[in-house]
């Protein structure tokens, strides 16, 4: 969560708020080059900001609760600056493997290869074939054989419909 006081401290060491240091802890990113840029609107942000930033910060921390809800994220640590690393979502953090998996099995009627899995989650092929393989010894997800292409490919039935895909073979 962010912290008034830090907001407040980072304001005062970019010269009473004129660099904008303050916005980009905040996640306000445009605002704060634009601060850099013009000197604080010429000064008038920040006193603007030195009165509101109370206010600033409640809605930095409801934004950040709103996101972790609607996308299902932990509340972690933030660095100064309001980067995470290591999470990216939609807008730069990273979601779990498992999540990634059942997006992309779901999208293709139940198949997923760990080709297009490690596309969308960034991960390596053998991270993803691992997990992949994980899901089928627990029964989550069967292999099978593309009759396309012949290649081997996941398949979880509850994302097909009727439990079966037209255009696999079971293993």
């Amino acid at each position: 969560m962010y912290s008034t006081g830090i907001a407040y401290l980072l304001w005062l060491i970019s010269g009473f708020g004129v660099l904008g240091f303050h916005r980009f802890y905040l996640g306000k990113i445009g605002t704060g080059l634009l601060y850099i840029i013009t000197g604080g609107l010429f000064g008038i942000g920040s006193v603007y900001d030195f009165i509101t930033l109370p206010l600033q910060v409640r809605e930095a921390n409801l934004r950040t609760g709103w996101r972790n809800a609607l996308y299902g994220q932990q509340q972690t640590m933030r660095p100064v600056g309001g980067m995470s690393y290591g999470d990216r979502t939609d807008k730069g953090r990273r979601h779990p493997l498992e999540q990634v998996i059942l997006q992309t099995a779901k999208r293709n009627n139940g198949v997923a290869t760990p080709s297009e899995v490690a596309l969308e989650s960034e991960r390596s092929l053998d991270e993803v074939k691992s997990a992949l393989e994980k899901l089928v010894e627990k029964n989550y997800a069967e292999l099978r054989v593309s009759k396309k292409n012949g290649g081997l490919v996941y398949f979880f039935s509850e994302f097909s419909g009727d439990g079966s895909h037209p255009d696999l073979e079971d293993f």
